[in-house]
């Protein structure tokens, strides 16, 4: 009896998790609502801390690279900011921050030796 209620409170609890229910998610994800949701959150400090105990210059640089580009398309091609549409005054700061992010990839990959 207690081994059954055991097992309808685990279905109970793993039902978000579920296939359908994770693809309906990621389908409906928006940038902004991924980085304000708590669990990419907690899934990027995870991998930071990783990165931090084990002194991996690699995965510090992806973490770097994948937040760095989130905020830069958020804050210069979301639609709120530009109204809806892609313009030459939207798409500058983007080449400009983008150059900016690969050039610092490149700087802190290839060139700076520990």
């Amino acid at each position: 009896m207690e081994k059954e209620r055991l097992v309808e409170t685990a279905k109970e609890k793993l039902t978000p998790f579920e296939t359908g229910n994770i693809i309906d998610f990621i389908q409906h994800l928006t940038l902004k609502s991924a980085m304000e949701h708590p669990l990419i959150i907690v899934v990027f400090l995870l991998f930071a801390i990783f990165a931090v105990v084990t002194r991996s210059k690699f995965i510090l640089l992806f973490l770097f690279a994948v937040i760095s580009i989130m905020l830069l398309v958020r804050y210069t091609l979301s639609p709120e900011v530009v109204g809806g549409g892609i313009s030459l005054s939207s798409t500058l700061p983007f080449l400009g921050g983008g150059l900016v992010i690969g050039g610092a990839l490149i700087y802190l990959a290839f060139i700076k030796h520990d």
